[in-house]
């Protein structure tokens, strides 16, 4: 219900911005229901086209030949072990990266010469060549460390908390000097706790990159079997190929029950259900002005 008091024009533009961002809603969750339909469609329903919002001819089997296997299950342990060691990793890099770059020249005189350093390595890289060449010296090749290492300090939100940072009142850290903290104690104890937004929007980027990573495990791993979820999926469609050229019945009667399409919109839905469950425990993060009072008179 909008106001008696708002003018006119007001009310027109209120109206059509509600206008516009259903649409938006809409052109987004429209394409998302599609697929969600095709992954519990029939695979002739599929070749014919006849899904749209709703499946057609109503089965899991795109589900049951992505999970009815041990593979499945390994790869998934994989990510799940590289979601909980990368991502506290990232972000205490993160943190202690974008600390020092977010004070002054007079408090942090090399701080022009590392940003630059950052921001240099953010546009350009070795290459993949290079980083492989590093990685398989090191060691580090069928090892759960090689996911993790070569993607440890995300530059980019490197920024995104040192920007943060900034952002934060000066006399916060200058009441702390006074009263005998230690740039690590004012670290820890004031601009961390003031800086859950950020740091729970970044925590979620690091998440997402690891849990949606999948061009390192195949480049890194030698067996399946050190396949992280997201390189098992892409395997997938090969294997469906695979299985109507073998000579194995029980694999070629689960192929024929799936396609390309079906089997591709299963992995999207496998892949975001963990990201779904998540995100409504970390929006409540995703506000600002946490600051507002902390200054002292």
């Amino acid at each position: 219900m909008l106001a008696k008091n708002v003018s006119a024009s007001r009310k027109v533009f209120i109206i059509c911005n509600a206008v516009l961002i259903l649409l938006i809603t809409l052109a987004c969750l429209i394409p998302i229901v599609n697929l969600l339909a095709r992954s519990f469609s029939s695979s002739q329903a599929i070749i014919e086209n006849r899904v749209t919002l709703w499946p057609v001819g109503f089965n899991l089997d795109a589900y049951e030949y992505v999970m009815d296997s041990s593979e499945f299950w390994t790869a998934a342990l994989v990510t799940v072990k590289r979601v909980l060691i990368g991502v506290p990793i990232n972000m205490l890099l993160t943190i202690l990266a974008a600390y020092p770059l977010s004070k002054s020249d007079g408090v942090f005189r090399a701080r022009k010469y590392y940003s630059f350093y950052f921001v240099f390595l953010m546009v350009f890289n070795g290459g993949l060549i290079p980083t492989y060449i590093v990685v398989s010296q090191l060691g580090l090749i069928d090892s759960i460390w090689s996911l993790i290492l070569p993607v440890a300090v995300p530059i980019f939100n490197v920024i995104l908390i040192m920007n943060f940072f900034r952002g934060l009142p000066e006399e916060l850290e200058e009441s702390a000097m006074l009263d005998g903290a230690s740039q690590w104690t004012i670290m820890w104890r004031i601009f961390l706790p003031l800086s859950k937004p950020s740091i729970a929007t970044v925590s979620l980027f690091s998440l997402i990159m690891h849990w949606n990573a999948w061009f390192d495990g195949l480049i890194y791993s030698n067996f399946t079997t050190n396949y992280p979820l997201q390189s098992y999926l892409q395997t997938l469609v090969v294997d469906v190929q695979a299985s109507l050229i073998s000579g194995d019945l029980d694999s070629i009667a689960a192929a024929m029950n799936v396609n390309d399409i079906n089997l591709k919109a299963a992995q999207i839905f496998i892949s975001i259900i963990p990201l779904f469950a998540i995100y409504p425990f970390m929006q409540k993060y995703f506000t600002e002005g946490l600051t507002v009072g902390s200054v002292k008179g």
